[in-house]
């Protein structure tokens, strides 16, 4: 027990930072239009092409309302002379590449979470900079934006989970320490929903039980947890009581890989069951070659889908064993497409993700007296040998006539709709 109590105070001395980037699509459009810095400013996507979603707004948009991820005529209702400008996603990997070589001047542990937010562990190095978290949060605050022009927000805290929602907490261009009594005294009355990892389906299944804040999960009892929320819930009230110890990993190292997905919203709706297919055909391959690049193989398939009025449905399958072809990824997406949308309704958005991921395809059996499924041979040649042509020549060089050729915006060079 002695030994327990003494490794929890270990880990509550740990010094991890979370910086997150201010409106950075945003902020680092407005660098090349300056004049437009005290205007109302969004990013989007093609409104053309129906893709107009709010992908990142500035503090003056965030003012009117405007919110990130809805439609673009959603945020002109709300701010009539909002500026829309278009994404350029090489200046974001520039900037962020920049920022993250800041960071790693003070902590080789940099763990990137998304293109503009990263953990820092200066746990071991923080007194070669500074006195305290905040001292040196402040520092990179300013550093940064001498360097870049960009803002961050920076959370303070003993581990992951709380250094983020501190990051979260005051934006733009602030530093928020959360130890043991701000855990208590502010984070604890916060509405539940404000932890990582609780998204909309789990706030209300959370609500159900009645727990509302973060103090209330807390409080809660792992068993009722579990019992309606699988091993998630346990893991939630842990990272409420300041429970989380996962490592910053180092700079380099790679996240583990858990579900690999793309999708799209057509320039036009998918009416046929034509349509569909070519859809589908488009993300399945594309899917399958980010998971032959990884060296991995999915176990189920999941589909979402999104209908002209921005209802979405979602629905996964288990594989009859697990793969990285595209032809088997596509077969059960179209089959769960079909048992999801039997009426054969306009479908605006689709995403494929493969799931259950392995590093190598395990037997299956399904009964004594069945052969269990085997890997098509020939069909991964053929793939593999799809891959090396288009490594070679480009991604557009070799694919199916029907998906190269749509007027749907899903051919193999139009790399710049898809969502991953």
């Amino acid at each position: 027990m002695e030994r327990t109590d003494k490794k929890e105070e270990n880990r509550k001395k740990r010094v991890i930072l979370h910086c997150d980037c201010n409106s950075f699509y945003a902020s680092v459009e407005l660098l090349s239009h300056p004049e437009l810095a005290a205007s109302p400013v969004a990013v989007c996507g093609s409104v053309e092409d129906r893709r107009g979603i709010i992908l990142a707004k500035n503090e003056a948009a965030k003012r009117k309302g405007v919110q990130t991820a809805e439609t673009v005529w959603q945020a002109k209702r709300k701010c009539p002379d909002l500026v829309l400008l278009p994404p350029h996603h090489e200046k974001y990997a520039a900037i962020s590449k920049k920022i993250n070589e800041i960071y790693a001047k003070y902590t080789d542990r940099v763990e990137p979470f998304s293109v503009d937010e990263s953990w820092l562990d200066v746990t071991d190095t923080l007194h070669l900079f500074a006195k305290s978290g905040k001292e040196l949060a402040d520092r990179l605050r300013a550093e940064v934006k001498a360097e870049t022009g960009v803002s961050i927000s920076v959370g303070v805290s003993f581990n992951k989970v709380l250094a983020k929602l501190g990051s979260d907490y005051k934006k733009p261009d602030a530093t928020t320490v959360i130890g043991e009594k701000e855990l208590r005294e502010l984070v604890w009355p916060m509405p539940v929903e404000r932890l990582l990892f609780v998204g909309g389906k789990t706030r209300e299944t959370l609500r159900l039980m009645g727990i509302h804040t973060i103090g209330q999960l807390a409080a809660a009892p792992p068993d009722a947890l579990a019992d309606r929320l699988g091993k998630l819930g346990p893991q939630l009230g842990g990272y409420a009581r300041g429970e989380e110890h996962e490592p910053v990993r180092p700079a380099g190292e790679q996240r583990e890989v858990k579900s690999i997905g793309n999708s799209t919203t057509f320039r036009r709706n998918l009416e046929s069951e034509q349509d569909r297919r070519v859809a589908v055909l488009a993300l399945a391959d594309k899917v399958a070659g980010r998971l032959r690049a990884h060296g991995l193989y999915a176990g189920t398939v999941q589909v979402s889908i999104k209908d002209p009025q921005l209802r979405v449905v979602s629905r996964q399958k288990k594989l009859p064993c697990e793969s990285f072809l595209a032809k088997d990824i596509a077969k059960a997406a179209l089959e769960l497409i079909d048992a999801a949308w039997p009426d054969k309704k306009p479908i605006r958005m689709l995403a494929v993700t493969a799931a259950s991921l392995t590093q190598r395809p395990e037997p299956a059996q399904l009964s004594l007296f069945e052969k269990a499924p085997e890997p098509d041979k020939k069909q991964e040649k053929l793939e593999r040998a799809m891959d090396s042509i288009r490594k070679k020549y480009g991604r557009g060089a070799i694919g199916e006539a029907s998906v190269m050729k749509n007027d749907l915006g899903v051919g193999l060079l139009d790399s710049k709709h898809e969502e991953e």
